[in-house]
C-alpha cells in the first residue's frame, strides 16, 4: 500500500523534479510545456490535495507521460514512485483536464465573436471573409484498434485511427472538438452525428464556418462554407478558393501545431486501451488551448498533411448552401475602391 504523504514533497534528488524547480530552465525539452502553462495548468484543475506539492507532482507525471508516451514502468522511474501511483495519477489528472474542458474550449460571443471574423478577413485578405467565424476540418489519431473490430478503424489513408473533428478561430484555438469515430467514417457523417451539427451551436445566425471539400456547402442547419470544386469555372470562383484556402489553412497549422508539441502522441500508434484514446486526445486540445492563451507556441513542423475526403453522397435532410457561397464569392471579387473618374459623368 502506497502512503500519499510520502509524495507530499518534491525530492529535488529527482532529475525532472529538479529541472522543475529550475525556473531558468526550458521545461519544453521535457514537458512540452513552458513554466508559466504548467503554473495556469495547476491553478486550473481541481485536483483534492492535502499536502503542499501534491498536486505539482501530480500534473508532472501526467506532462511527462504525456510528452514522451512511455509506459507507466519508465515514468514510475524517472520519478522514484510507485507504477501503480502512476497509473492511478494519470488518468486522475486526465479527468481534472476534462473537467476544465467547457472553461478552455469554447465558442466566442460579443466584441471576441467579432475579432475572430476581422482575423479571418485578415488570414483570408479579403473584407468579405469577416463572415467567417471559425475553420471546420478533421485529422485521423494513430492508434492500436480494438481487435474484433479493427476494420472499423482502418482509414482511407491505410491506418487504424480515430477521427478528431475540430473548429478553431483564427490564431489556431480550439472552439469546438468531437472525438472518438472510427477512422473509416467520412468526414461529413462525423459532422452529421456531432453536437455542433445536430444542436445548430455554430455559427451564429449570419456568419459561417469554413471547410475543405469533403464537406457538403450548407446554409442550414449550420452555415458551412466549402471551396468550389475544381476545374473552376470562372476567375470570381478562382479568386474566392484562393482567399477560402488562406484562411482556411489555419485549422491545419492548428493540427500541426498540437501534433509537434504532443509529438510523442500522435507521431505513433497509441498503446493504450481504445476507451482511453478519446481522452488523451482531448486532453491534448486543452493543453493546445492552455499554450496558446499563456503565449506558449510551438510552430508546427509540418502542417497537417490533408487532402480531401472525397465526396459523400447529398444529404437530403441539409440545405445547400451554394447561393451563400456565391454571395461571398462575388463579395470577394466586389471592387473596394471607387473609381473618380466612373462619377465624372451622367451616364443615365
Amino acid at each position: 500500500v502506497v502512503n500519499p504523504t510520502s509524495y507530499c514533497h518534491l525530492n529535488a534528488a529527482v532529475p525532472i523534479l529538479r529541472l522543475y524547480l529550475d525556473e531558468a530552465a526550458d521545461h519544453r525539452a521535457h514537458l512540452r510545456l513552458s513554466l508559466p502553462s504548467i503554473r495556469s495548468l495547476i491553478g486550473a484543475l481541481r485536483l483534492e490535495s492535502d499536502h503542499g506539492w501534491e498536486r505539482d507532482l501530480e500534473v508532472l507525471v501526467f506532462l511527462y507521460w504525456l510528452a514522451h508516451a512511455s509506459s507507466y514502468r519508465v515514468v514510475s522511474q524517472t520519478f522514484d514512485i510507485p507504477k501503480t501511483s502512476v497509473h492511478d495519477i494519470v488518468h486522475r489528472v486526465s479527468k481534472a483536464v476534462l473537467g476544465i474542458l467547457r472553461k478552455v474550449i469554447c465558442f466566442p460571443t460579443g466584441d471576441d465573436l467579432e475579432a475572430v471574423g476581422a482575423g479571418f478577413a485578415q488570414l483570408s485578405g479579403s473584407p468579405a471573409f469577416s463572415r467567417a467565424v471559425g475553420a471546420i476540418d478533421g485529422c485521423h489519431i494513430r492508434m492500436k484498434p480494438p481487435a474484433n473490430t479493427s476494420h472499423c478503424y482502418y482509414n482511407r489513408k491505410l491506418f487504424h485511427s480515430i477521427q478528431l473533428q475540430a473548429i478553431t478561430d483564427h490564431r489556431g484555438k480550439f472552439l469546438d472538438i468531437f472525438v472518438g469515430y472510427p477512422g473509416s467514417v467520412h468526414d461529413a457523417r462525423v459532422l452529421r452525428n456531432s453536437p455542433v451539427y445536430l444542436g445548430s451551436l455554430y455559427p451564429p445566425p449570419g456568419k459561417c464556418i469554413l471547410g475543405d471539400g469533403g464537406y457538403p456547402c450548407l446554409s442550414a442547419p449550420i452555415c458551412l462554407i466549402t471551396p468550389y470544386r475544381e476545374p473552376v469555372h470562372n476567375p470570381v470562383q478562382a479568386r474566392f478558393n484562393s482567399k477560402h484556402s488562406r484562411a482556411r489553412n489555419i485549422i491545419e497549422r492548428a493540427f500541426g501545431m498540437m501534433k509537434t508539441r504532443w509529438r510523442s502522441i500522435f507521431f505513433k500508434a497509441l498503446e493504450i486501451s481504445p476507451a482511453f484514446v478519446p481522452e488523451v486526445v482531448t486532453c491534448c486540445a486543452v493543453l493546445h488551448n492552455l499554450a496558446l492563451l499563456n503565449g506558449d507556441i510551438v510552430e508546427a513542423e509540418d502542417e497537417e498533411d490533408h487532402d480531401d475526403d472525397p465526396p459523400e453522397p447529398h444529404n437530403p435532410q441539409a440545405r445547400v448552401g451554394d447561393h451563400v457561397r456565391d454571395n461571398l464569392a462575388a463579395a470577394v471579387s466586389a471592387p473596394n475602391i471607387c473609381v473618380a473618374a466612373l462619377h465624372e459623368h451622367d451616364y443615365l
